[in-house]
């Protein structure tokens, strides 16, 4: 995966974009970190599309970690994490059996 700078890209987007091997997903980062992914969308256009939404819940996942981490509580232990999933599971299905008005 080839990083580029956002400012490249913004300055040199096309020449950018050009210099990256056909095919190849780019990062784009900028002055504090990686910030976006591009994804080309030739060939397999599902296998791409799954690589991204795997990137994407990464992302989504480290932002969780970060905030647990910065708001000084205790991290949940999967126990607690299967027993909510199982309560969010249970409340679900209880909407879907009962008789909407």
């Amino acid at each position: 995966m080839r990083q580029i700078s956002l400012r490249e890209f913004r300055t040199r987007g096309s020449a950018a974009i050009k210099a990256v091997p056909a095919g190849e997903t780019i990062l784009l980062s900028g002055q504090k970190g990686p910030v976006y992914f591009l994804v080309p969308v030739q060939g397999d256009v599902v296998a791409e599309d799954r690589e991204l939404r795997l990137a994407m819940a990464r992302a989504s996942l480290r932002a969780g970690w970060e905030r647990i981490k910065s708001s000084g509580l205790p991290a949940l232990t999967d126990a607690e994490i299967d027993r909510e999933i199982e309560e969010v599971r249970k409340a679900r299905l209880a909407r879907k059996r009962s008789p909407r008005r």
